[in-house]
């Protein structure tokens, strides 16, 4: 809409802007009314086992931000298989079978990103489509703690060096690749390590949901100028999960908070020791590893990554989505 200001039918700069951006962008209402004519297939109970530590989720914001989101993305599955099947035809030759669809979802500690893919994992897996959906976190692909170690950085555990990057683009590969099978490694949030010959299998899925800090990452330059491959490469489609930095900083501190009531009591949990603090003693132990670790690596490596997503979900201090971004094809 032109500005008050403004000639009838004239353009404002502001307008400008918009039309001349490489996103669309659509407020929570106008999303919403994507999905207005179809129901959610998740229940409230189903809900409330996806929902993630201090995630506000209920069945409003799954009707009326992940139903539109898992019917976008069902539309650029069936894309993908119709144009492989317009490419065997143009060559003439029969293909191996359509490779997985594979989605990258990034965001900070703490903004719900694991929620999110959960949720999503649940939501595509109701579309007959595309029944098998498998999820692997990058948690697995870190470093053990003793290698973290070894190597200086287990305190700037979530990193980028923090993570064997050769063996995440490796299982990448080898699922776009069609591998029958391809083995992840596991991670123990209770142990806070990878867990040694445990891992996870995926078998013949039809979407993979590749979740992790860093997943949207650039390709590093090599020492001879040149620029490898690097994991987004090889999504078909990415989502970042955003939210101002200080709300993101309360909710890390109120997460802690509720761990330290909840996992922290168990003997075997590394942060056992944060069990015992007063809640003035928790509340300054979370925010120094914030602003030590966590804050850190959001500004330096996990934000600067979010232009390089296809769709931003924006979300408010309650944890509702505000608006989506959407880059135009």
């Amino acid at each position: 809409m032109p500005s008050h200001g403004a000639a009838h039918g004239e353009v404002t700069p502001a307008d400008a802007a918009r039309e001349s951006s490489p996103y669309l962008e659509l407020d929570r209402s106008a999303w919403a009314a994507l999905a207005s004519e179809v129901e959610s297939p998740l229940t409230a109970e189903e809900i409330r086992r996806l929902r993630g530590l201090g995630d506000q989720l209920d069945l409003d914001e799954v009707r009326q931000i992940y139903l539109p989101l898992s019917k976008l993305l069902s539309l650029y599955v069936e894309s993908a298989s119709s144009l492989y099947r317009r490419q065997e035809e143009f060559l003439h030759q029969d293909q191996p079978p359509r490779t997985p669809f594979v989605i990258g979802l990034a965001g900070s500690v703490a903004v719900g990103k694991s929620t999110t893919a959960r949720v999503l994992q649940q939501m595509l897996a109701h579309w007959p489509q595309h029944p098998n959906v498998a999820l692997v976190t990058t948690d697995g692909f870190l470093y053990p703690n003793a290698e973290l170690e070894r190597r200086g950085l287990l305190q700037r555990k979530g990193f980028p060096e923090s993570y064997d990057r050769r063996a995440l683009l490796r299982f990448v590969v080898d699922i776009k690749s069609g591998k029958d099978e391809v083995l992840a490694p596991t991670y123990s949030h209770l142990v806070y390590d990878v867990v040694p010959d445990e891992k996870v299998v995926i078998r013949r899925p039809d979407i993979v949901i590749v979740e992790g800090l860093n997943v949207l990452q650039p390709a590093r330059a090599r020492e001879d100028g040149r620029t490898g491959l690097t994991l987004s490469d090889f999504f078909d489609f990415s989502v970042y999960v955003d939210a101002a930095t200080s709300t993101i900083r309360d909710w890390y501190v109120s997460r802690f908070l509720r761990l330290r009531e909840t996992a922290f009591q168990d003997t075997g949990s590394y942060f056992a020791k944060y069990a015992t603090l007063s809640t003035d003693e928790a509340v300054a132990e979370a925010g120094r590893i914030w602003d030590t670790i966590n804050g850190p690596n959001l500004t330096q490596n996990v934000l600067p990554t979010r232009s390089r997503a296809t769709l931003v979900l924006r979300k408010d201090r309650d944890h509702s989505v505000r608006y989506v971004r959407l880059r135009k094809i």
